[in-house]
């Protein structure tokens, strides 16, 4: 599944990246043929000035949401374009472009999602902290008691969806916790779920962007208390 002219986007969720690194993995998806749909969260210098020049899809929240918001905003523009597929991109530069044509493989292989795990064989995972490992094991845990999907990986946010997925997965989580509630969602609907080994490049600029201890309790609180409320 080619994403050039057949309805495939790439939707990257932005807040307050550093300017150079945005435009960077910008500008390596659009050389690789993708077409990027750009969702600013809310950013105190408006993503639209790091990809200046660039033949973007650039949407903007006036006002900071969090990344599961940024998401279904992607998610709502790309089904009025009628995308066969959107990809979850991540704007701090850990994901390898290079990884996509995996996961459109799996969709094109008769998944409706395909999630990028960094622990299958065939993976990587290089500069990832041992308190990080830790950290994802544990959540990989929650996410199998809380949703009923037992994973290799958890909180990835490479992921491919085709149009039927798109069309059943409507997020209300505004913040982290989105990525538990995708995975329930993603149950519910009965979706065929795959995952697939890729590439995550931990630098110190992605790796200060990443959760802590503290914010995967924050997501876990967040999930219990907005489930109990519906």
């Amino acid at each position: 599944m080619e994403t050039s002219g057949t309805g495939v986007y790439v939707v990257v969720p932005c807040y307050n990246e550093e300017g150079a690194v945005l435009r960077g993995v910008v500008t390596s998806l659009l050389a690789a043929g993708h077409e990027v749909v750009l969702v600013d969260d809310g950013s105190r210098e408006p993503a639209l000035s790091a990809v200046s020049g660039l033949p973007v899809h650039c949407l903007r929240h006036a006002v900071n949401l969090g990344q599961g918001a940024a998401l279904q905003t992607g998610m709502s523009y790309c089904r009025r374009l009628n995308a066969r597929a959107v990809i979850h991109f991540d704007a701090d530069g850990q994901h390898e472009v290079a990884d996509i044509p995996k996961l459109l493989s799996a969709l094109s292989g008769g998944a409706d999602v395909a999630l990028g795990s960094r622990f299958l064989p065939g993976s990587g995972a290089t500069g990832l902290p041992r308190g990080r490992r830790v950290l994802l094991r544990v959540a990989r845990l929650v996410n199998g008691v809380l949703t009923g999907l037992w994973l290799t990986d958890a909180h990835n946010g490479l992921r491919a969806l085709n149009a039927r997925a798109l069309e059943r997965i409507e997020l209300h989580e505004n913040r982290m916790a989105h990525a538990t509630e995708i995975l329930e969602q993603m149950r519910r609907a009965g979706l065929r779920v795959v995952e697939v080994p890729v590439t995550v490049r931990y630098t110190a600029y992605s790796r200060g962007k990443g959760q802590r201890w503290s914010g995967a309790v924050t997501i876990l609180l967040d999930w219990l208390m907005n489930r109990l409320m519906r």
